[in-house]
């Protein structure tokens, strides 16, 4: 007679990490894992097809190892006819027939995931066990608690309590190098000169594996977005902590200065490629930090470039996960500019004559790829001041990058980028004229429209949009701290050339909704 089945712990494709803290637990004769590929996960938003080979890879391999180690693992491939082809209606079939008297998964990094297990178990009489996820650095409750003692919710004032919680860049009680913060001197960009040579990222050739997971994704998701020819992503743990080593070791001195620089046909630059890896948990944060300070206490690196890579991990990363959780379903709702047009038809097939987005909506669809720069103040930044309805937004860059979790994207789009959740996460919308992107990269000098003109036929989309974004706003920001001098700008307009400005930006509005190329 066959051992009933005590606890079945569901593993998520962005819960890989080697050491995952449920496993020590297990006991392979009465436990067992459950994994499941299913095409809604790469259909409910639109999936780049990169970012689903890369969970399915991930997935798999972990799969291996975990059978290799002695567990059982119950796996549902991709293309599998006898399932659903949602998260939670696989799981119901699968328990049916499983009948654990245990179901355990770490905190799912997407609310809606976590409903949908939750119904699954509650219609086979079975309470989901949510566990921590020790992957991060601190908790959705931790921050809670920091969160209500605040009068309003800032990166820095939580980053710095990161700091000395964790002794990270501290000397005593003050921080290393003698400041918090070293954004000042990373601001830089690249000249006329360009970049020069950079070394190369470390890229990972597609072994069986993944070669199986990347075949299947084009056989049963033939639909999906993007491309799949330049795939070499880290897939295992030991492929992600080359990566970061290769990093720290070739980009990370130079990282700080040129973080913020674009350069036509130049995707990588110096950054670091494994944003990726940390989200599927194949890299741990706290070696990431590790070996960056390390760095600079061996003089590898200068502070700026550590301290501003630091950053992104012990503050954005954990910042805008706490913040995904304290505010919970209420993202999904707001829109506090009223933004209510269609994602034009470009950020599907970068097909523009303005080069900006042309470089940062084409290397996005070849590689699942863009630099927090292109993403916030190239495409995230047009959509803003185009208005574009928020959960549109939300959608495009949940499915189109290969490390988007909802985690963390929702809060960085719909707050940092958006400005939609009105104020929580930024203190200010991050607007600009197209000579912020001239000033930030070359693809101005590429391109038929003038970054200083806001009419006329040559006149930048952006610089457009920017005087039509803060003329549309000038209510609720004109008195704003923060924004009042950029609004006083728009009240010194001469109201003819405003009025010429608001027609052309319609007729911007008009021509997209339509879907002309621009």
């Amino acid at each position: 007679m066959a051992t009933p089945l005590r606890t079945l712990l569901i593993v998520l494709g962005d819960q890989l990490a080697p050491e995952h803290p449920v496993l020590a637990t297990l006991d392979p004769a009465q436990d067992a894992l459950w994994m499941a590929e299913v095409t809604g996960e790469s259909t409910h938003v639109p999936s780049h097809r990169a970012r689903t080979a890369l969970f399915l890879a991930a997935m798999r391999h972990f799969a291996e190892r975990r059978r290799a180690a002695g567990l059982t693992v119950h796996y549902r491939r991709l293309g599998s006819t006898d399932r659903p082809a949602d998260l939670g209606g696989a799981l119901e079939y699968d328990l049916a027939h499983l009948q654990p008297q245990r179901l355990c998964v770490l905190q799912p990094g997407e609310r809606r995931v976590q409903r949908d297990l939750e119904n699954a178990a509650a219609r086979h009489g079975l309470r989901l066990e949510i566990r921590e996820d020790p992957h991060f650095i601190d908790t959705p409750e931790a921050f809670g608690r920091w969160a209500g003692s605040r009068r309003e919710l800032r990166l820095e004032h939580y980053y710095r309590k990161l700091r000395r919680e964790h002794d990270v860049l501290m000397d005593g009680e003050a921080p290393a190098g003698g400041a918090w913060n070293f954004d000042a001197s990373n601001r830089g960009s690249f000249g006329r000169q360009g970049p020069g040579l950079i070394p190369e990222p470390l890229g990972f050739a597609p072994d069986a594996i993944t070669r199986e997971a990347i075949d299947d994704v084009r056989t049963h998701l033939p639909d999906l977005p993007g491309e799949l020819e330049d795939f070499d992503w880290p897939v295992t743990p030991e492929q992600a902590q080359a990566a970061l080593e290769d990093f720290i070791r070739n980009r990370l001195p130079a990282f700080g200065t040129w973080q913020d620089a674009m350069w036509t046909d130049s995707p990588w630059l110096y950054h670091a490629r494994i944003s990726a890896a940390l989200n599927l948990h194949l890299l741990d944060p706290r070696a990431a930090i590790r070996e960056a300070e390390a760095a600079w206490h061996d003089g590898h690196a200068p502070i700026e470039a550590v301290e501003g890579f630091i950053r992104q991990i012990l503050g954005w990363r954990e910042y805008v996960r706490g913040l995904y959780f304290h505010f919970g379903d209420d993202w999904h709702a707001w829109n506090a500019l009223d933004a209510r047009e269609p994602l034009p038809r470009l950020y599907w097939d970068a097909d523009t004559e303005m080069t900006c987005l042309a470089q940062a909506v084409g290397q996005t669809l070849r590689l699942g790829y863009a630099h927090h720069i292109q993403r916030l103040m190239v495409a995230g930044l047009f959509a803003q001041l185009l208005g574009v309805e928020p959960r549109a937004i939300h959608a495009w860059y949940l499915g189109i990058y290969v490390d988007a979790v909802e985690w963390v994207e929702l809060p960085n789009v719909l707050g940092m980028s958006q400005y939609a959740d009105g104020g929580r996460m930024a203190s200010k919308p991050y607007v600009a004229t197209g000579r912020y992107i001239q000033r930030m990269s070359n693809y101005c000098r590429h391109c038929r429209f003038d970054p200083g003109e806001a009419i006329g036929e040559r006149a930048c989309p952006f610089t457009t949009l920017y005087w039509d974004f803060l003329d549309r706003h000038r209510e609720r920001f004109a008195r704003h701290p923060r924004t009042a001098l950029q609004w006083k700008h728009v009240e010194r307009m001469d109201p003819e050339r405003l009025q010429q400005i608001h027609d052309r930006a319609g007729e911007l509005r008009r021509r997209l909704r339509e879907g002309d190329r621009l």
